[in-house]
């Protein structure tokens, strides 16, 4: 009943907006309307699967999988193109102006503060894979060709947004509220929306942690208003069909060959690297026929035929990839990562860091059922509970890489510590010297804004923030 009742609200309210500088054909001068509502149901779905999107493109880059055919592209870092994904961030984008303005226009705060926070979200995407793209004249019918957008001033922007999208939301009265139907994120919690741009606006803060203006106190400040436990998250459980990554463990078991887990990945859970086995592992990996995890090894491809389970797939019905498993923007346990790292960076609340640290792993191992028992053989052994004095930053980045399976904010983290995992090595057949830093700017870009778009020196060149 969901996915039918989710398809027939979609349906009904999603239209096709007149303002999208990628419809090059529309014509700007015969305008459509939607209601509010529907736009909400649109946006709020869409950027979750554009969460979805960013995470499937770099889990390569993180070595969460690898592809089971050798020397792949997204394996080795030769250049791909990503027009699919740039095409959804930038419909999805649209839609959400499309809200704002109607929000704007009508004196609905509610849905503008929303759209605000859903801009940040998606805008920050597009930042932080491409750097420089087109954002001050991309949402108007004046041209089909807009203007690129500096990389500092779209995250200049992402924050104003998310300082926008709180006031608005704290406003007393709306023209509209927020349909809890059609809201398939917050169900309709201005509170919770608040909460999430603060989340956001922690994890926004910490990308600058290689440059002087990084500031542990603006996050820890943010993160005073963000989340307090897992039911905070931001998530969306209802899909038209059913979760993506339940799409893909069921197109590897159909034979498509998609879902197979990195070598780095399984060594990092099943105790070859840090000795000691995680119990999220079973909940997220299929067994071997040899009944133990197997990994597959980056830029080399599958082990064995693809069909013999000579290694580890995501597993058909696992924690993060059953029909309605999850599909997380932003949660509580990384709130809490990103305060441990805050408060040992700042260096005066070293007890305040552990703690913070302790309570992330457990905040994810809790929303995903893993047993007291087993948590605390986890959390309790001493490779994970090593005291205040012996933290450090590789280990909370460690248990984030962890808790963080399958979200696009790992490849921020990844180029923020320098890949610096214990295990983690350049993939076999490399075209880089060095660890992949940025993508390429799309064909669908090149070929229609070609004169716009920036000249990149290749995949290794590292964004403002990553100096």
């Amino acid at each position: 009943m969901k996915k039918f009742s989710l398809y027939i609200l979609l349906a009904a309210f999603i239209f096709p907006s007149c303002k999208k500088y990628l419809d090059v054909n529309e014509n700007p001068n015969s305008p459509t309307t939607a209601p509010i509502n529907g736009l909400l149901g649109q946006v709020t779905y869409q950027s979750a699967l554009d969460e979805y999107r960013i995470a499937y493109l770099t889990t390569n880059y993180v070595q969460y999988f690898a592809s089971p055919n050798p020397a792949s592209a997204s394996d080795i870092y030769e250049s791909i193109d990503a027009s699919g994904t740039w095409t959804s961030l930038y419909n999805t984008m649209t839609d959400i102006y499309d809200m704002q303005q109607l929000g704007a226009n009508s004196g609905s705060s509610e849905h503008e503060g929303v759209a605000k926070i859903l801009m940040a979200l998606n805008l920050k995407f597009v930042h932080d894979i491409w750097g420089d793209a087109p954002f001050t004249e991309a949402f108007t019918s004046e041209t089909i060709t807009p203007s690129y957008d500096g990389a500092q001033a779209i995250y200049a922007k992402c924050l104003s947004l998310l300082d926008e999208g709180i006031a608005l939301l704290q406003q007393p009265t709306s023209a509209f509220n927020l349909d809890p139907s059609l809201d398939f994120i917050h169900h309709g919690s201005k509170s919770a929306w608040i909460k999430t741009a603060y989340a956001l606006k922690a994890r926004f803060l910490s990308l600058v942690s290689k440059l002087p203006s990084y500031n542990p106190d603006a996050v820890l400040t943010a993160l005073n208003n963000a989340y307090t436990s897992n039911s905070d998250d931001a998530q969306i459980t209802t899909f038209s069909s059913r979760n993506p990554w339940a799409q893909v463990a069921l197109n590897n078991a159909a034979l498509l060959l998609d879902g197979f887990l990195s070598t780095q990945y399984i060594d990092m859970m099943d105790g070859t690297i840090y000795g000691n086995f995680d119990p999220r592992l079973p909940m997220i990996a299929t067994l071997t026929q040899y009944s133990d995890y197997r990994g597959t090894p980056n830029g080399v491809g599958r082990i064995g035929t693809g069909i013999d389970d000579e290694e580890s797939y995501l597993k058909v019905d696992g924690y993060y990839s059953s029909t309605n498993s999850p599909l997380i923007i932003i949660s509580y346990a990384e709130t809490k990562f990103l305060e441990a790292e805050a408060k040992f960076r700042k260096g005066t609340d070293m007890t305040g860091a552990y703690n913070a640290y302790l309570d992330g792993i457990r905040a994810n191992m809790n929303k995903m059922g893993v047993s007291a028992v087993d948590r605390d053989a986890y959390v309790n052994s001493p490779i994970v509970s090593v005291g205040s004095a012996n933290l450090t930053l590789a280990l909370i980045f460690k248990e984030k890489y962890k808790a963080l399976f399958l979200s696009s904010e790992t490849w921020n983290d990844a180029r923020r510590t320098n890949y610096n995992y214990s295990g983690f090595s350049l993939p076999a057949n490399a075209v880089l010297s060095t660890y992949i830093r940025r993508l390429d700017y799309p064909s669908v870009e090149t070929s229609r804004n070609g004169s716009n778009v920036p000249t990149i020196s290749g995949l290794d060149q590292k964004f403002w923030w990553d100096q």
